[in-house]
């Protein structure tokens, strides 16, 4: 008898200082002034982390010779509202898109200049028990200090206020 395993999904929050539209690009387009280098899955050292801002646009690393890694695809994608992506990696840290979680980020607006992020990482029993396990462990431990970094440059980065002005940069 085959048992379907069930492994929670990681759910995590911050809110920010910034527009909703604002913040979407910054976790988005912005993804490559935000993302710390130190945290790579293809050759080192990291140039830059990419996610195309389209449906069906990569989520790759760039690294500084050139050289290019796969994290994923764009599921979902409703600015500046939510977006979904494939995570193609195993528990290894390496890119396998036979394997593949998802990760959800929801952008709700909380007044003209804050925003509360919502970010669900999913569907870690298509890697296996273990290996599931094992992934959910480390992102659990992980998308905190990944939405502070996020959170930072959301905060200290020119934004549109109210009035349609451009807010200063910190």
């Amino acid at each position: 008898m085959n048992r379907t395993v069930t492994i929670a999904p990681v759910r995590k929050s911050i809110r920010v200082n910034a527009n909703q539209a604002h913040a979407f690009e910054v976790f988005t387009s912005g993804l490559g002034r935000w993302w710390p280098r130190t945290h790579t899955i293809g050759k080192p050292p990291m140039q830059t982390a990419v996610l195309e801002p389209r449906l069906g646009g990569r989520w790759y690393e760039l690294s500084e010779d050139g050289s290019q890694a796969d994290v994923g695809k764009v599921l979902v994608w409703e600015p500046p509202e939510r977006f979904v992506i494939s995570w193609g990696l195993n528990s290894n840290w390496k890119p396998d898109t036979t394997v593949s979680s998802e990760v959800e980020v929801r952008f709700i607006a909380q007044g003209p200049l804050a925003t509360l992020v919502e970010l669900e990482h999913r569907n870690f029993e298509r890697l296996g028990a273990e290996a599931g396990a094992s992934m959910r462990k480390d992102v659990d431990g992980g998308w905190p200090g990944m939405l502070e970094h996020f959170k930072r440059e959301a905060e200290t980065s020119s934004q549109p206020t109210q009035a349609g002005a451009r807010a200063p940069s910190r």
